[in-house]
């Protein structure tokens, strides 16, 4: 049978976003790391700077990464790690993002379905 590297740590780092990501506002925040480019960096900011786990595993399709559950003390510095990124990577691409996101639509300006 062949080993498996697997990565502990970025399931946990993609979890956390989204709960840390829940706390923003949905505009610009969400919207924009929703890109997947935008996404991805953040990912890669947080995982570049945190203590990353790996296990060698028989199969890849038989491990549960949700097995591995890091300390407080990491999961705190993963979050922090998330909201550094958050700020400095919007910052960064703020332009190029606002450009990629969904333009808002004022309800006053919306179509009336008053008229069938």
């Amino acid at each position: 049978m062949t080993k498996a590297i697997v990565n502990l740590t970025e399931p946990i780092v993609i979890q956390e976003i989204e709960e840390v990501l829940s706390k923003y506002p949905d505009r610009p925040y969400q919207q924009a790391f929703a890109i997947p480019d935008l996404r991805q960096k953040l990912i890669v900011y947080v995982m570049t700077r945190s203590r990353v786990a790996y296990a060698v595993v028989e199969s890849e399709t038989q491990f549960n990464s949700r097995a591995f559950c890091p300390s407080i003390e990491e999961r705190l510095q993963i979050e922090a790690l998330i909201h550094q990124g958050i700020q400095q990577i919007f910052q960064e691409d703020a332009e190029w993002a606002m450009r990629h996101l969904p333009q808002a639509v004022s309800s006053t300006l919306a179509p009336s379905n008053w008229f069938g």
